[in-house]
């Protein structure tokens, strides 16, 4: 059997029951990591994905509901972590929520809960981490951002605030870690056709009175060039390389994975 890079390390991956957080995982867990999930979800699939997880690829697989906008049951979650793994190696910080609406008509409660999730949990699940990766002279961070972190979309001034600052978290901690085995980098993706796009993609085709596909291809048409979803897989191959030593001296980069829609 090949060598797994990641065998024996324990990976945290925050809003992973579905989506790309759950495609991560995946990927997490084939190179043999130990997989913590979290996230919402019918708590009988929930279970039946643990024990998937964890027969597919030999790893041990737990489950953590930790609401991510809550600072003590994040802290829950890590003290979870170290009672059942010995501690987090891998931190993919990736739950997040949307809402789209101009400024003036932003409801204030949404703004509050999308900072809440998109950013402010990545600080507390980061603070939390950051000792026993110290410790160790090893650790991965890697903080789902998205392409916009990098450039901005009408409507969408919560969730473009929340993924600019997650980029700015990123650069500060990897400056702070740079002398040491812990990286922390952001991965920016355009659009994945996880359940929160195909929401954007049933409204558009009902608007539009379009097929599905065909409005799929119109949202991407608007963004991003290649015509192609990034799909999950791709994204956890990203994570993986980040994990791995090749990639060492990479610190405080925001990594977009977005068919062109930044070249642009």
């Amino acid at each position: 059997m090949a060598n797994k890079t990641l065998s024996g390390k324990t990976a945290l991956v925050t809003g992973s029951t579905s989506g790309i957080g759950l495609g991560i995982a995946r990927t997490l867990a084939a190179e043999g990591a130990h997989v913590l999930l979290n996230g919402f979800g019918d708590a009988a699939e929930i279970a039946q994905l643990q024990v998937d997880l964890a027969k597919e690829f030999g790893v041990q697989v737990a489950y953590h509901n930790a609401d991510m906008s809550k600072p003590a049951e994040i802290e829950s979650m890590i003290a979870f972590a170290g009672d059942k793994f010995g501690g987090i190696d891998v931190l993919v910080n990736n739950a997040g929520i949307q809402h789209v609406a101009n400024v003036e008509d932003f409801p204030v409660e949404k703004w509050d809960a999308i900072i809440a999730i998109n950013l402010t949990s990545a600080f507390h699940t980061s603070r939390l981490v950051l000792p026993r990766m110290r410790a160790n002279n090893w650790g991965r961070i890697i903080n789902l951002a998205s392409t916009h972190g990098l450039v901005a979309s009408a409507g969408k001034s919560a969730y473009v605030a929340a993924k600019h600052g997650l980029i700015g978290l990123t650069k500060a901690a990897a400056l702070e870690t740079a002398t040491t085995g812990v990286t922390v980098n952001a991965i920016c993706p355009g659009f994945v056709l996880t359940p929160l796009v195909q929401k954007q993609v049933d409204a558009r085709a009902a608007k539009d009175s379009i097929s599905n596909e065909d409005a799929k291809k119109a949202l991407l048409a608007d963004k991003q060039p290649s015509g192609e979803f990034v799909t999950p897989e791709e994204l956890g191959a990203l994570a993986v390389f980040l994990c791995s030593d090749a990639a060492k001296q990479v610190r405080g980069v925001a990594w977009n994975m977005d068919g062109g829609w930044v070249a642009q």
